[in-house]
């Protein structure tokens, strides 16, 4: 059936304190999601490595829907949109990321995505997902202000990456700006988990007619037990827990509060490092680093207003 109300891009009546602490686990997660794709790419291509992530990270999504309850496969309404939200996650998004990364530089793909906060915010503005807030606009740009000086302090500047690869990244940044504001209504509408799985599922599916040219089974299990290692990372942790925080966050919050979050993985990354790499600290993480989080605050305290939404179809269990 039909009805007409307001578009939930207010959070639930509870606190957000777990939705928050729940995205710092996934910035966590995420902060590894470079290194996994940079270990595992010096043994496979990036199309292996995409197909298996998403061919093992659609099996789990496959158990989880079997053994919980609610229904396993999408309305007959919904399957449209499942499709492209799968085709953004998994052939658009993750391939150009990937190839994108094989020729470019960690710092240049962490600039990039830092547009990420400002894009979601943009489309959700001109999709009327959010209504227009200069608080949140002040602080999703101090936050990338600080990502630019934090990427700064560490050699940006020197950083040569190809133009080519840039340009890949930046189209992945395209299709993830997409995927998140599209995706959030239909995380408010059918919850984190169906949602993430049946997204993650089609993903899979889509990916289906490269199988017989990349899954490289040989090969593949040929790999080192590191390379191996980092490609499960990339499947269980990236592609099923972190993508569960991402939809769980977005049925509660608007999703220019979502991706605000994700400028925060720089710093993460550079203090990664100096715990695992032994690298050395540096002005632009003490600066860089109190801006982002000074734009992160300064966007989850912008007022909360629900926008009116058109008519939309309430749906039931397939």
């Amino acid at each position: 059936m039909r009805a007409s109300s307001f578009e939930a891009v207010s959070p639930r009546q509870a606190p957000l304190g777990p939705v928050y602490a729940a995205l710092l686990v996934q910035v966590l997660i995420n902060t590894g999601t470079y290194l996994a794709g940079k270990r595992a790419m010096e043994e496979l291509p990036p199309v292996t490595v995409v197909l298996w992530r998403f061919l093992l990270s659609a099996f789990v999504f496959c158990l989880l829907l079997l053994f919980t309850p609610g229904p396993k496969v999408p309305p007959r309404s919904e399957w449209r949109r499942v499709l492209m939200l799968g085709l953004l996650a998994g052939p658009i998004n993750q391939m150009l990321f990937f190839y994108g990364l094989s020729q470019s530089t960690a710092a240049h793909a962490a600039l990039l995505y830092a547009l990420t906060p400002l894009g979601v915010y943009l489309m959700s503005l001109a999709r009327g997902h959010e209504p227009p807030s200069l608080r949140a606009s002040l602080g999703i740009l101090t936050a990338l202000a600080g990502v630019v000086v934090l990427l700064l302090g560490r050699g940006l500047a020197s950083a040569r990456g190809s133009l080519v690869g840039d340009v890949l990244i930046l189209a992945a940044v395209s299709a993830w700006v997409v995927y998140t504001t599209e995706g959030k209504p239909f995380a408010a509408a059918h919850g984190p988990l169906r949602s993430t799985a049946w997204s993650m599922v089609a993903a899979a599916v889509l990916l289906l007619p490269v199988t017989p040219f990349a899954l490289a089974p040989v090969r593949t299990f040929s790999a080192s037990p590191s390379a191996l290692g980092s490609i499960a990372y990339l499947a269980v942790l990236t592609s099923v827990v972190a993508y569960l925080i991402w939809y769980y966050a977005l049925s509660r919050v608007p999703a220019s509060r979502v991706a605000v979050f994700s400028n925060l993985q720089p710093a993460t990354t550079a203090l990664a490092a100096w715990v695992l790499l032994g690298e050395s600290l540096h002005w632009g993480l003490a600066l860089g680093g109190g801006l982002v989080i000074a734009g992160v605050r300064l966007t989850q305290s912008a007022p909360l207003v629900p926008v009116p939404r058109r008519e939309v179809e309430v749906v039931g269990e397939a």
